[in-house]
């Protein structure tokens, strides 16, 4: 008689990765989400100026592109906290603008990088532990999960945001993050990300190597990179390039609302109304796993750009903040599947090894996007008010669509 031998159980990025990963990655993310909004609703209730709110916000999203990949996590997350804090007493304090505006490069500088750190892990752990017939179903899988991810942070950030400026005061939701950032990422940068997971039998590369200060996982075999110049590939920069309208479109959008509700005397509620845009998006995020392999990713980014672009011609017209979320929940459908796309399409064309830094060129190309519409328009807002203001959203959704043409004739 001959024994049957069991083949291997299929593993799953769940068992690989550990089941508390995942709730602790996504609440990590929050603090980033609530500052983006907390700051600006802070500087204008504190100092009653729309270009200095913006300036704040982009002093922030500044520091975190410039030196916010540096930090060891744990250090970041506990730096991050004291100097929010700090911040909350400063902007109702005598202290001049500028010490504003260097405490939140700071804050940015000290942000902890969870998004793309996250990324980068999963990715290395679907390297090692799948077999390679099922990668690529899988690594589409997570990409959709880690955008939809951004996207609920993103719809649930702003909303605590607004929920807490309105309840208690415009101090609350920085004090908030402060508390977030000092326990969830300091649970995300210990968690041991499924490290001590065997890998599947079937599947190519050897065991994990973890780098110091737990900020990432990958497999043995990215040791050997390819050459930095293969980052400036037409495929990569274009994805870049849409990430930085995003980013463009963030802060444009987050600012011109701002000033939309501080004209009609409630600016501490544009984290709920922003919050709007969020619903359509996070929801289509989850759904992009669901599209058939013909509907191809360039062909996905043109979709939904256009959708986006097309949503913010209406931004102009809302008289009300009924008829603005309306445009924002119209806008929401084209964010979430293009932010999905764009990492995917970054995750299928990384150079060997260089996943890591391909997902922080995404995430670092957002947040200078981000900087740079928010301080733009505060001043915008601040010199023709919000209808004027309105007009920025819909240049940044160009540069997203414009960045997706480009991507699909360079992929021609």
């Amino acid at each position: 008689m001959y024994k049957t031998i069991a083949a291997p159980p299929r593993t799953s990025l769940l068992r690989e990765a550990g089941v508390a990963y995942f709730p602790i990655a996504l609440i990590a993310r929050l603090p980033f989400a609530m500052l983006v909004v907390g700051i600006l609703t802070l500087i204008v209730a504190a100092r009653g100026s729309l270009a200095l709110g913006g300036l704040t916000s982009a002093a922030t999203g500044l520091g975190t592109a410039l030196i916010g990949p540096l930090p060891v996590l744990l250090v970041a997350g506990t730096a991050n906290a004291l100097l929010l804090l700090a911040l909350s007493w400063l902007a109702f304090s005598p202290a001049p603008d500028a010490v504003l505006l260097a405490v939140a490069f700071a804050i940015g500088a000290s942000m902890p990088q969870v998004a793309p750190l996250s990324r980068s892990r999963l990715v290395g752990i679907i390297g090692r532990a799948f077999a390679r017939d099922r990668r690529e179903k899988v690594l589409n899988g997570t990409m959709a999960y880690e955008s939809a991810a951004d996207e609920i942070v993103f719809v649930f950030g702003p909303v605590i945001v607004g929920l807490l400026a309105t309840t208690l005061n415009p101090v609350a939701p920085v004090v908030g993050a402060a508390v977030l950032a000092l326990v969830f990422v300091t649970a995300f940068a210990l968690h041991p990300d499924g490290r001590t997971a065997t890998a599947h039998p079937a599947s190519a590369g050897p065991a994990p190597v973890r780098t110091d200060g737990g900020q990432a996982i990958t497999a043995a075999t990215d040791i050997v990179q390819a050459p930095a110049r293969e980052l400036a590939a037409p495929a990569l920069v274009t994805t870049v390039l849409g990430a930085l309208g995003m980013g463009l479109f963030f802060g444009t959008m987050l600012t011109s609302l701002t000033a939309f509700m501080d004209e009609r005397g409630v600016p501490e509620q544009a984290g709920l109304v922003y919050g709007a845009m969020g619903i359509g998006s996070a929801a289509l995020a989850l759904g992009v796993a669901l599209f058939p392999a013909r509907f191809t990713l360039t062909a996905r980014w043109l979709v939904f750009g256009s959708i986006l672009f097309a949503g913010t011609l209406t931004l102009p017209l809302a008289q009300d903040v009924v008829g603005m979320a309306l445009c924002l929940l119209l806008i929401g459908i084209g964010i979430g599947p293009t932010l999905v796309t764009q990492y995917s399409l970054a995750a299928r064309h990384s150079p060997r090894g260089r996943s890591s830094t391909v997902m922080t060129m995404l995430g670092s190309g957002v947040v200078v996007g981000q900087s740079a519409g928010a301080a733009v328009t505060g001043l915008v807002a601040e010199a023709g008010g919000a209808s004027f203001a309105l007009i920025a959203p819909i240049v940044a959704a160009a540069v997203v669509l414009g960045a997706g043409i480009a991507s699909a004739l360079v992929r021609r």
